[in-house]
């Protein structure tokens, strides 16, 4: 994950969990259309339809973009810490209970922690797709490599307890699925097209298995971070469904994503950093090597082919 150059005043906040004075940024009484992102690493965390004037002198906002944000308990053991889910950034803290929104949550965020990007000023929006077909050290080696993906983060999604573990999951009694979240830029590759290597690098007809690997932490599934992704999503399994594609009726789970839990570090670029693994060599390296013969135009040049 490229990192930006830090001032030390936001190096304090980011990355030493500092906090700026209340009513000094520029940020916590500003309400243009747009973006906020991390102003560590660029990832979208906050759309300003989000944000309102809580009368706390910072940022507040009572959502953030369906995944980018991770919540952990403070070191005070008191409050609920909240930083960039992409780069671990120090953002501020969340707050419920107040009943200041419908939603009744408060992320009162550090003005120095985000970068405001204008809905109207040319630069790269990017998105955040959420997938699970299978292992997830399998699904991050194929889209890791399309053109237009920024970043891919394993994690856990589509579950009910809290920061599970891989354990806990591998037992299949959290209810999460291994899944990928992946930022993209959507003017180098649309979501429409995400979802083609999604429904093609996979079997989206068997219901809780891929291959060997069975459970419903394998199951497919499709987690949205919008209306239109949802709406894309079942129209994609409309299309194929009525192209007949697949042999048997499509089994994929799609629904709203509520919580990313980021997986455990050793997860991370595991085909990658396990190339001789042998899992690595007879599951992901042949599920690639497909991949990259389908979708070889769509493959980042200093892509390494199978």
């Amino acid at each position: 994950m490229p990192k930006n150059r830090l001032t030390p005043e936001e190096e304090r906040v980011i990355v030493h969990k500092g906090t700026e004075a209340p009513f000094s940024g520029e940020y916590w009484n500003h309400f243009e259309r747009g973006t906020y992102v991390c102003r560590r690493c660029d990832a979208p965390l906050y759309h300003s339809k989000d944000k309102f004037e809580a009368e706390c002198g910072w940022p507040s906002f009572d959502r953030e973009i369906p995944g980018a944000v991770t919540r952990t308990l403070d070191t005070d053991g008191l409050r609920t810490e909240i930083v960039c889910a992409a780069c671990k950034g120090h953002m501020g803290h969340v707050f419920e209970g107040e009943h200041l929104t419908p939603r009744d949550t408060r992320h009162c965020v550090n003005s120095l922690s985000l970068k405001f990007i204008p809905a109207d000023d040319g630069k790269k929006s990017l998105e955040i797709a959420v997938f699970g077909n299978g292992c997830f050290w399998s699904t991050e080696a194929i889209f890791s490599n399309l053109k237009g993906v920024e970043s891919t983060v394993p994690g856990y999604a589509g579950g009910t307890a809290e920061n599970p573990t891989y354990e806990q999951v591998c037992m299949d009694i959290t209810g999460h699925a291994e899944v990928i979240k992946i930022v993209f830029d959507p003017s180098a590759i649309s979501y429409e097209g995400l979802l083609e290597v999604f429904f093609h690098t996979h079997d989206p007809t068997s219901l809780n298995r891929q291959g060997n690997d069975h459970g419903t932490q394998y199951r497919s599934i499709i987690l949205t971070t919008s209306e239109e992704q949802l709406t894309e999503a079942n129209r994609m399994i409309d299309k194929l469904t009525t192209l007949r594609a697949f042999k048997a009726p499509i089994v994929t789970e799609v629904k709203p994503l509520d919580h990313f839990y980021e997986a455990e570090s050793y997860h991370h670029n595991y085909f990658k950093n396990n190339p001789e693994q042998a899992y690595c060599q007879w599951v992901i390296a042949p599920k690639v090597g497909h991949f990259q013969e389908r979708f070889g135009q769509w493959v980042k040049k200093e892509s390494i082919l199978i």
